[in-house]
């Protein structure tokens, strides 16, 4: 296989996910992700660092696919009760349009981006990537229950969050989610958010 080009850094982080997903985050070492993937292993060096930087870099251009859905959904939407239910019924579409990506999200957790280590610069990029799902989130909140308060907050959270997020795990890993997810998840999202806490 001939190596990637300059452009090519999905096939990279395609190679990286698949070891993450088949082997798990300790098979995936720059050597093997080369490997994979067929870039020279100096390229990856330069590129990412080392492997965490690879591994970085995969996460969260899986999180970035994922947000662009649930915040074009909610863009989509004025009435913040719609926007609730829409933003939790992206999750799923997510899920399905991206299962690898999906998978990717729910089984690599951030301490085996940075084994263990602290990164601000990491925590800082991952706060700011999730700034407009949180105003999102508070928007929601402000609407549909006229208050931000820690139990108004807190179910919105688990109407939007929570529930798709819990679904997607249960259904992640199998051939394909039925049909019938988008919408049953929509309307459970509905529901809890029409309950008032």
């Amino acid at each position: 296989m001939a190596p990637p080009r300059k452009h090519d850094t999905d096939v990279i982080l395609d190679a990286a996910r698949t070891l993450v997903l088949r082997d798990g985050p300790r098979a995936a070492s720059v050597a093997a992700i080369a490997d994979a993937s067929g870039a020279p292993v100096g390229t990856l060096y330069h590129r990412f660092g080392n492997r965490n930087g690879v591994l970085t870099a995969a996460w969260i251009r899986a999180l970035e696919r994922f947000q662009s859905r649930v915040l074009a959904a909610a863009a989509k939407n004025e009435d913040p009760l719609e926007a609730g239910v829409a933003m939790s019924a992206a999750s799923i579409t997510f899920g399905r349009e991206c299962q690898e990506d999906a998978k990717l999200l729910l089984n690599l957790r951030v301490s085996d981006l940075l084994d263990g280590a602290p990164d601000t610069e990491f925590r800082e990029r991952l706060a700011t990537m999730n700034a407009p799902l949180i105003e999102e989130l508070h928007r929601v909140t402000l609407g549909v229950y006229g208050s931000t308060g820690p139990r108004e907050t807190d179910a919105v959270s688990r109407a939007i969050v929570d529930l798709p997020y819990a679904t997607l795990r249960r259904h992640a890993h199998a051939e394909a989610m039925p049909d019938w997810l988008d919408a049953d998840i929509a309307a459970a999202t509905r529901t809890l958010l029409t309950v008032r806490p």
